[in-house]
This record gives structure tokens, sequence and C-alpha cells, in this order.
């Protein structure tokens, strides 16, 4: 029996060794022509390490397990998968992607086939922007457009990212020309809700982007928002709640740790022991200002609702959609939030259509327009000493989070403006020597406020006629209206002696105006030639007007330290001390 046993076990191992040693071997045509195909892509699905491509005769030869499967894809033509089982010569034709190549695409004032595109466009469709739900338009364009390359400014809920198409085009300001269902539009896209997108084209050459003129120094990214279709009413509600978590947190130095390292300090200045060996045998861990800084689990969701549809005349597109996210640091305090409301409605309706007679026979209006409304928080970010992060990562570990009773007590006998939890506990300040560097328990906790806000309106109304086949005239009328300000107040606190205590109350308000329109009237005209050959003509006028108006104040010394009340009206300060802009 043992030996019966042993025998099935080195037979099993016989061929478990034999089918992990199949060479194949294939030869990979087009099937419309039989032409060898070189250049295509053999890989083994579900290990990309094993794989292959074809040489100048269209073959192959690859190392597989049997059951494996061979993926054969090329760049034009549908992919095909293999199952292989033998190491038989394989014989295998691929199909041209027609689809892909009638794919249209925005090109400027227009549309054309992927397939007769020369320019450098990339198009990001809009399963692809929704698969990360992102909060952003921008984020999600992340790695999926080759020499765009995109960098969050910081980890701030809300903050805008940097965009830059092939490097940096221009010394002060290297941000692209957006451009959102035909407006340009000022600030960034980050107004948009990414689920209201339908594709987005990033014209990267000069070639594609040279009818914009200078504006497109940087590159230029095209929105197209997306529309209704003719049928039945389709309603969508798309729902997420998550969880955010600082996926690292720097390695600092323990008490015992710290301790140690500012002995050798005093040694290698000539002086003595600061801390004892039984001060630092007795001293644990101390105080982890990471994890008394973070906000663990900070919640962020997003609601998205959407109602689309149409008939023969008319087709609709309306949406609301609802974002809200706390930030991993401050935003348990009110510190760091973003919160965003969005809507959006888009509709076409065709005026009259005549199909017995070829001139003047079609007639579309519609409309485009969206509105979002941002309010948020911020703490100061991408400071490497001063902000709260800076100081969770550069405070000592031998202070703690709180003064004991008679430490706070001293405390608020020295400085009275000293920063107290709900509870009456006294924030713990700095030893001598940390200069701007303060306790970030206590900073979120700072008698401090920004509210920011932000409402946005951008939309295009249009009107085309089919004038002649072929012939076709548009006119539209864009715009780009922006509200944006901050409310701040900051009450009397102390936190250190070095910048970070104020012994009087601030309030500073401010409120800005943009405003930009755009007319545009433009005729095209398209024709076939022998079934063959695309002409197109495009004619066209455009002219926009940019405005905008700002006005700001701040005062001190506020009635009551009443964040409710915190307004320029309450403050009693000296006239000399107001300031207007």
């Amino acid at each position: 029996m043992k030996k019966l046993c042993l025998f099935l076990i080195l037979l099993g191992t016989y061929f478990t060794a034999f089918s992990q040693n199949i060479q194949v071997q294939g030869t990979v045509v087009s099937e419309t022509d039989g032409e060898t195909l070189p250049g295509v892509n053999v890989i083994v699905k579900g290990n990309s390490t094993n794989g292959t491509i074809t040489n100048l005769n269209g073959e192959f030869t690859l190392n597989v397990n049997s059951g494996d499967i061979l993926t054969i894809s090329y760049i034009g033509y549908k992919s095909q998968e293999i199952i292989i089982k033998t190491n038989k010569k394989l014989s295998i034709a691929l199909r041209e992607d027609t689809e892909s190549l009638d794919e249209v695409i925005v090109v400027g004032y227009g549309v054309q086939k992927k397939s007769v595109v020369t320019a450098a466009i990339s198009r990001v469709s809009a399963e692809d922007l929704n698969a990360a739900k992102p909060s952003r338009v921008e984020d999600a364009l992340k790695g999926k457009v080759s020499g765009v390359q995109i960098t969050q400014s910081s980890g701030q809920p809300g903050s805008d990212s940097k965009v830059r198409i092939r490097g940096i085009g221009t010394v002060n300001n290297s941000d692209p020309l957006y451009i959102v269902d035909g407006m340009p539009v000022d600030g960034g896209i980050g107004y948009l809700n990414p689920v209201d997108i339908q594709s987005v084209e990033i014209l990267k050459d000069a070639a594609s982007a040279a009818i914009y003129g200078a504006r497109a120094a940087n590159g230029v990214i095209l929105v197209t928002t997306k529309t209704g279709s003719k049928g039945k009413t389709t309603i969508n509600y798309n729902f997420s709640y998550g969880w955010q978590n600082p996926w690292k947190k720097k390695s600092v130095l323990n008490a015992k740790e710290y301790m140690t390292i500012m002995n050798e300090a005093q040694i290698n200045d000539g002086n003595s022991f600061r801390y004892s060996r039984e001060e630092i045998a007795n001293a644990g861990n101390g105080t982890d200002w990471q994890e008394e800084t973070f906000n663990d689990d900070a919640p962020i969701q997003n609601h998205q609702l959407s109602i689309s549809g149409g008939s023969e005349k008319i087709q609709y597109f309306l949406s609301l959609g609802y974002f809200n996210q706390d930030g991993i640091v401050g935003g348990n305090y009110d510190k760091s939030n973003y919160e965003r409301w969005s809507i959006r409605t888009n509709s076409t309706y065709t005026v009259f259509e005549e199909n017995n007679r070829n001139f003047l026979n079609k007639l579309r209006v519609g409309m485009n327009v969206g509105y979002s409304r941002a309010n948020s928080t911020a703490i100061e970010a991408n400071s490497e000493y001063g902000s709260i992060l800076g100081s969770a990562l550069t405070f000592s570990p031998l202070v703690s989070v709180y003064a004991d009773e008679a430490t706070g007590a001293d405390i608020l006998s020295r400085y009275p403006y000293a920063i107290t939890n709900k509870d009456g506990r006294v924030f713990s300040i700095p030893p001598t020597g940390f200069q701007e560097i303060a306790n970030p328990v206590g900073m979120l906790n700072q008698p401090s406020s920004t509210q920011n806000n932000e409402d946005k309106f951008v939309g295009t109304v249009w009107a085309e006629i089919d004038i002649l086949p072929g012939l076709k005239f548009k006119s539209s009328y864009g715009f780009d209206l922006a509200f944006w300000g901050a409310d701040s107040y900051t009450f009397p606190y102390f936190l250190a002696t070095q910048g970070k205590n104020l012994d009087y109350s601030t309030v500073q308000s401010e409120m800005n105006r943009g405003y930009k329109w755009q007319v545009e009237n433009v005729l095209t005209y398209s024709t076939t030639i022998a079934e063959k050959h695309h002409v197109s003509f495009v004619l066209g006028q455009s002219a926009q007007k940019y405005s905008v108006r700002n006005l700001g104040g701040n005062d001190r010394d506020l009635l009551e330290t009443d964040p409710n009340k915190a307004n320029i009206n309450s403050a009693i300060a000296d006239a000399k001390l107001e300031r207007v802009w």
C-alpha cells in the first residue's frame, strides 16, 4: 500500500511538472485581410509577469501551464481569450474594433471620429470617471490620461488639485483652460458633480488646442455634461458612506528615546546630562501627539440623484448631489470640513423638424445650467512647524495633553487667556525653546474659526438650425457667475509666547463676485465625397467679458466672545484700527 501511494504521488508530481512546461507557439493575424500583426500583447490572464509580444511575422512563443488562459490584445482590435490545454500551435485571428474607431470625441468647436483624429487628444468616459466614486473631477482623472500629472495640493477636504498637461507650460500659472459645455470657466472644475459628467477630453498639443489661442498654452480640458435621451423616464440614486484614516504615521521618538537624544545633545555641547538614568527608565512612551491629533474614522458621504428621459421633441436630464467630508485632522473639531450641494438641469427641445424639404428643416434649442454651493473650514496646510500637524510631529513627548491641576492654575494666573477644554482643564503649554511649536490639541481647541463659502452658476443657452444639408448655424450665450467669501473670528487665547497668543478679539468678513459672459456664433459645414473623403469647415465668432468686485473689512474688540455674534457690527475698537478694502 505504501508503495502504491508513493507511486501515485510521484505520478502526480510528474504530471504537474509536465503541465507546467507547455511551450505554446502561435501566429496572430488580422481577420479582415489575413495580414500578420507585429507587437500584439500575449499575456497569461492573472499573471502579468508572464507574457510576450509577437515579432515582425506575428509569431510568438510562451511557456505556460495547462489550463492557463491567454489574453491576446492589440490596439484597434478586440481582445481574445484562449484556454491552453495542449502545446498545439495556435492560429489567432483578431477582429477590428470598429466601435472604438467610430467613437466620437469632442474637438474644440465640433466632434470627430476617433479613427480620423491625428492630434494628441485623450478621452475619459463617464464609466471611468465614476468607477472610484471621486469627490472631485480632477481626482477621477488621476492615472487615466498619459502626459497629465494631477497632484492634490493638500489632504484638506475639498482642496484643489494641480493639473499639469505635459509639464509646466508657463511661468506664473500653468493651469489648463477649462471649458464646460462650451463655456470657459475660472477657478477650476471642482464645483462640478462627477456624476453629471458624460466625458472629459484633454487637448494636449498645439494642433488640437490652437483654436483657443494663447489661452490654451497649458492645454485644454473639455467637459461635456450628461443629457437625456429618448425613452422612458429613468431615476437613479447612488449613495456611499465611508470612513477615513491616515494610512501611515511618521516614526518619531517616544519619551525614552527623546530623553536619550537630548542627553547626547547636552554632552556634545559640553554640558552635563539633562535626564538621569532613573528618569529615562521611568519615562515610558510619553505622549503620542499624532494619536492625540488624528481624527480616526473621519466620515465621508456622497448622495447622487438623477432623472433623465425624453421623447421625440424634448430630452432632459436633472440631477441633485450632496457631498460631505470631515478631515482626518480637525474634522471632529469643525476645523477641517467640506460640504457641497449641486443641482443641474440639461434639456434639448426640437422646435420643428420638417422632412419634406431640405432647407431650414430643423430647429433645436437647449440649455445646460448647473449650480453648486460649497461650505468649508480649513486648518493651515503644508506648513512644516507652526501648523497643527507640524506641531504633532515635533512637539515634545514629555509634555502631556493637559496640565495637572496645580500647573493649570499657575498657567491661568500668568496667562488668563490660556486655552481650556469644555470641562475647564488647561492645555499644557510648551517648554522654553519650542518657539512657534505648540500643543496641537490645544490648537484644535483654539477659539477661532474661518467659514469659507462659494456659490457658482455656470450655464449655456443655445439654438441650432439646419440651413441646408450639412450646413448648420449655432448661436449660444454662456455665463459663469460666482460668489465667494469668508467670515472669520478669533477670540483672545494663549498657547505659547512665540506667535501663538492674542490678547484681543478680531473679526473679518469678505465678499467677492465674478461674472463672465460669452456669446458665440458658429457656422459649420460637413460633407462626405465618394463615401471616403470627409470634409468639414468651421466659421465662427466669439466674444466674452469678465468683471469682478471685492468687498471686505476687519475689526477688533468684540462685545462678546460668542461665535454666533462674531460679526463686524459687534466690534467696538477705535476707528483707526478698522480696515476696509
